[in-house]
């Protein structure tokens, strides 16, 4: 690490005190850190705001916890158990994964719980992205590590390549270390690039991949003998059609066409337009870091999700992700493509539509602009993605201990456990186990949209933008969406919009942040 690189992480570990302090803003926090080369994607934006409003936290089913193999209880006994009293350190955020990962490996109850096997007692701190990020930058830049495992956000892993341990090389080096039965290739490989990777360097394991999905009310398309849409047209088509019928809910609420993310200026407003301009061959970014936001095929897919905006409830503009999943539970509207998260609480026991919502494939892109026509890791494919994942620290005093530790927590049997409630898995044989297929079922923390997702990730994975200023331009309140929330109000309301004034206006605030730093 070279002496510009430790100050900017002791600068960004600087701001990130100011902020928990309240002496700067988020905002502020996000251009700052941007400005010295950390950037955030786009789920660890969500996750960011999630957090603070204190709606991170989930239910959890009741499992019987990690069904480990006798191999696995064996090794983590005898291996493990060389260790015993020894502290393994995490910080991340408040995530569902988490949750259930920790509860699991900590539970006094279960003889098979990691702690009861090994002796080694598990500390994980769950706090805002943010202060995640403080505690990365400051462990690497004195590199001194007080936490052996770093939680990254899928922004970070070139910034923290030289700082973590390559997991295939010790995966490779024959040690009585590795865990029995791991299965390196039973993770969904498409994960492995996209979220835990750098110029073909495997910098930590996957462990959460949030994924837009196609939903939509199954009771209105049968009502209505409609078909999931296969393609861009159809998906619109099914959106004017079911809007025209003027159904209504059962407590006479109306049921209109689609349901968006639209709130002005925020967040969430760019994730859903992803959506449209990828699937219409556009991208934020072209060739040798330029912007081609403002293409032909950029101005199609704008156009495309006005003529959306005629089929919105009128609140549409006032909500994220959360205003549109709270839409979604209601049955304000029949078709969504976004998070698929939102899913179990459509069937959770106090929604109003439990069992009414399906999942179908992502309808296929008019047209895909290629990732080698575009800078900065951009991916365009209409099923935006946003994960983490967690490597081995290269400073870790305690480096076999959390070596042993990150190989249970990203385990076939541990992930198995977490997706049994409902979190969308990293292992393909997760997707496939018994106690996830029972719960494929109308039933609160359902896993019946787990096929959906699995597809989205496999064969339809979308991806922003990777460099230092993009958190700060395409954040809440940041130039991106404030032009977003610009045209999309103005259309919801019935008002004329120059599709490429926006887009190129857009076009400059992209070229500023790339230039930003």
């Amino acid at each position: 690490m070279n002496e510009r690189d430790r100050k900017q992480r002791l600068y960004v570990a600087d701001q990130a005190k100011k902020l928990a302090r309240g002496g700067i803003s988020r905002r502020e926090f996000l251009r700052n850190a941007g400005l010295a080369g950390f950037g955030f994607s786009a789920a660890g934006l969500m996750r960011m705001e999630t957090h603070a409003k204190g709606l991170a936290a989930r239910p959890m089913a009741q499992t019987t916890g990690a069904e480990l193999s006798e191999a696995q209880i064996a090794w983590l006994k005898e291996v493990g158990g060389r260790f015993a009293g020894t502290t393994v350190r995490i910080s991340s955020e408040s995530t569902a994964p988490s949750q259930i990962i920790s509860a699991l490996a900590t539970n006094a109850d279960d003889p098979n719980s990691f702690q009861n096997l090994t002796g080694i007692q598990v500390v994980w701190e769950q706090i805002p992205l943010d202060q995640v990020l403080a505690k990365l930058v400051q462990d690497t830049a004195t590199e001194s590590a007080q936490n052996d495992i770093y939680y990254m956000d899928q922004a970070w892993v070139g910034r923290f390549v030289n700082d973590t341990v390559d997991p295939s090389e010790r995966l490779a080096d024959g040690s009585d270390l590795n865990m029995p039965d791991f299965n390196f290739d039973d993770f969904v490989p498409e994960l492995l690039p996209a979220l835990a990777s750098y110029e073909g360097r495997l910098v930590g394991l996957p462990f959460d991949i949030p994924i837009f999905i196609y939903m939509y009310r199954k009771d209105v398309y049968d009502q209505l003998g409609l078909s999931p849409a296969t393609n861009m047209e159809e998906f619109l088509a099914a959106v004017k059609a079911i809007d025209e019928a003027k159904l209504t809910n059962a407590d006479g609420s109306d049921i209109r066409g689609y349901i968006g993310q639209w709130q002005s200026g925020h967040y969430a407003l760019q994730c859903d337009w992803t959506a449209w301009l990828w699937s219409h061959g556009g991208s934020h970014t072209g060739l040798d870091g330029s912007v081609a936001i403002n293409d032909e095929f950029g101005v199609a897919g704008a156009n495309y999700m006005l003529e959306l905006a005629k089929y919105v409830p009128s609140g549409v503009t006032t909500w994220d992700w959360g205003g549109q999943g709270s839409a979604m539970v209601s049955g304000f509207g029949a078709n969504v493509i976004s998070w698929a998260e939102f899913f179990p609480g459509l069937d959770g026991d106090g929604s109003a539509t439990q069992g009414l919502w399906e999942t179908a494939d992502l309808p296929t892109e008019l047209a895909l602009r290629p990732a080698d026509q575009c800078s900065f890791d951009e991916v365009p494919a209409i099923g935006h993605q946003g994960g983490s994942c967690m490597g081995l620290s290269r400073y870790s005093q305690n480096a076999d201990a959390a070596w042993i530790f990150l190989q249970y927590a990203t385990s076939a049997p541990v992930q198995t456990a977490a997706a049994a409630s409902s979190n969308t898995p990293i292992r393909l044989s997760a997707f496939e186990a018994p106690i996830v297929k029972e719960r494929a079922k109308i039933t609160p923390l359902t896993t019946r949209h787990f096929p959906a997702a699995l597809k989205a990730i496999q064969e339809r994975m979308g991806t922003e933008p990777h460099f230092p200023g993009w958190a700060t331009a395409s954040g809440t309140g940041g130039p991106i969406p404030t032009e977003l929330g610009t045209m999309t109000a103005a259309a919801v309301a019935g008002q004329s919009v120059d599709v490429q004034a926006t887009l190129d206006a857009i076009a400059g605030h992209i070229e500023d942040a790339i230039n930003e730093v």
